[in-house]
């Protein structure tokens, strides 16, 4: 327990020095923060990411404080002092404390709302203890770094004073210190950071699991006569080649002939640049035929060069295994920690593969090379998008891609939401007649165009709730258009914009994206994969009640 005495000891006056600085104008705003981050978003949150999540919004809340005071003091307005002033901040204080307390009541109901439309299970409670110690324990943290920064702006501005004039003096010194900061923070803190996570994602990239056993079939990346060394694919590389399904499976589950499909696969160590893996990318395909299948698929990995299994196999089963598709790797590590930390690289190899594939692909006869698609998803839906321009397929296009969880940043995306029918919500729109672009989400929605599908093609696959897709850096200080009814299906009705607030709320859904089950957030599903192949490729034979039981089948399987 924390009593007068505790504090005026010589180990409790820091504490008490840092409460007394406190402002109170700030911690009423930051308080108000605090409670407002307890309303959900798109991802369900655990005690400790909330607690974390709260300390930055209660940091944020009351820098914000902190400014406006300064900013009324500094224009000389009238403000309340002496005991009226105390006795205004302790009503506030009473008043968001009232508040703070039946937001964290209120919270765990927030969150089982929203997890029931995610069919996740209920929670007893929000944890109000763990949310509030951890975020207190942020904030101080946050509080203590600007005040560092405040005292060393402050003293360089003195030291600075006695040669130059005072406002210019006060510029530099906090020009200076920001640059200080900056340099500590990116090159120290986010450098050593990066470091440690490069060393633990190289660790995993490395291993070898007893499920992915090296084939024997000449076919296979990596197997007798590939041109590709197993150990070079990576994890992610020798988990997609080891994976199913196989001619057999694809037969039993489809009730027809199938051919073994093909998949080509080249590591981020199977050569030294990404012009040269690409190459050897293209002669792997060339060696075991796969420019003789009827379908060919460049499939851009995400960060940690892992490929979507429910997508390759939803893409096998459709095509009866007549299809090859190639990936290259570019990274090792997680797609947000990529593009952070080298965001033109993936496009640089992704623009390295089509143009060598893409190039030899043109040079085929047309009525004797493969249908040609691309596919993504996520960090790997937009390099996917910048590998190439229309300049350079307007003359020879390729019949269509399928890029599912488009970053918010996704060149092509960006434009066709921006410009999409009125009236149409920007989680799921409908553009012009449909016969280019068509976009698609938990309910398949692709046939509902008005127009046939023309022979290029573009699908859209995205849930409302994937905040990778939805972040908006401008929900800083404006409503998301996502947000406006109608909501989508998986939204919770519960969530409201709030400024700042919904911001920081968002940058943590990204994080957390990857948690929500299957077919929701950034975890798409089986069944809406097939739904998009078939739409894309058009594959004949195929019913609606052949593709319902091909969802069933493979559902079966599921541990």
């Amino acid at each position: 327990m924390i009593t007068s005495n505790s504090l005026s000891s010589p180990a409790g006056r820091p504490v008490w020095a840092f409460l007394q600085a406190l402002s109170g104008v700030g911690l009423v705003i930051g308080a108000l923060f605090f409670a407002a981050s307890l309303t959900p978003s798109l991802v369900p949150r655990a005690p400790l990411i909330q607690g974390a999540l709260s300390g930055f919004c209660l940091a944020a809340g009351y820098g914000l404080g902190v400014l406006l005071r300064w900013l009324w003091l500094s224009l000389r307005l009238p403000s309340v002092q002496g005991r009226a002033r105390r006795r205004g901040l302790l009503l506030a204080a009473l008043v968001s404390l009232a508040i703070v307390v039946a937001m964290l009541w209120w919270a765990a109901g927030w969150q089982n709302r929203l997890r029931a439309l995610m069919d996740m299970e209920p929670i007893d409670s929000a944890g109000p203890w763990t949310i509030a110690a951890v975020a207190l324990a942020v904030f101080a943290v946050l509080v203590m770094v600007f005040r560092l920064f405040g005292i060393i702006a402050q003293r360089l501005s003195n030291r600075l004073a006695r040669h130059i004039p005072g406002p210019p003096a006060a510029v530099v010194a906090l020009a200076v210190t920001a640059m200080l900061f900056w340099t500590i923070g990116n090159g120290v803190l986010v450098g050593g950071a990066m470091r440690f996570l490069d060393g633990i994602y190289s660790e995993l990239d490395g291993r070898f699991e007893d499920d992915s056993v090296q084939p024997v079939d000449a076919l296979k990346t990596g197997g007798p006569g590939s041109l590709v060394d197993w150990a070079s694919l990576g994890r992610a590389g020798r988990r997609l080649v080891a994976a199913s399904p196989d001619k057999a499976m694809i037969e039993q589950m489809s009730g027809a002939a199938a051919l073994e499909p093909l998949r080509v696969y080249v590591g981020l160590n199977s050569a030294d640049t990404p012009e040269a893996r690409a190459e050897l990318a293209l002669q792997e395909l060339i060696r075991i035929k796969a420019f003789e299948r009827t379908n060919l698929v460049i499939v851009t990995p995400t960060g940690t060069g892992w490929v979507d299994p429910e997508s390759q196999s939803a893409l096998e089963y459709i095509l009866h295994g007549d299809v090859a598709s190639v990936s290259v790797q570019y990274s090792y590590l997680a797609s947000w920690i990529a593009l952070l930390a080298d965001p033109s690289y993936g496009v640089e190899t992704s623009r390295a593969v089509f143009a060598a594939i893409y190039g030899h692909w043109r040079t085929l006869p047309r009525d004797q090379r493969p249908k040609l698609y691309l596919h993504g998803l996520s960090l790997g839906a937009l390099n996917s998008d910048l590998s190439h321009d229309l300049h350079q397929v307007i003359g020879d296009p390729y019949q269509g891609a399928l890029w599912a969880g488009p970053p918010f940043n996704t060149r092509t995306w960006v434009s066709v939401t921006a410009a999409r029918n009125p009236g149409t919500p920007s989680w799921l729109p409908t553009f012009r007649d449909g016969s280019v672009i068509r976009f698609t989400s938990q309910r398949n929605t692709l046939r509902e165009a008005p127009a046939p599908w023309g022979p290029y093609r573009v699908i859209f696959l995205q849930y409302a709730s994937d905040a990778v897709a939805f972040f908006d850096p401008r929900a800083l200080w404006r409503r998301p258009e996502w947000m406006n009814k109608p909501l989508g299906p998986d939204v919770s009705p519960d969530m409201v914009w709030i400024p700042v607030v919904t911001f920081l709320q968002l940058g943590f859904d990204i994080m957390l994206a990857v948690l929500p089950p299957k077919g929701f957030g950034h975890v798409y599903a089986f069944d809406h994969y097939v739904d998009a192949w078939a739409s894309l490729t058009d594959q004949p034979g195929w019913t609606d009640e052949g593709l319902e039981l091909l969802k069933q089948k493979v559902a079966a399987l599921q541990p």
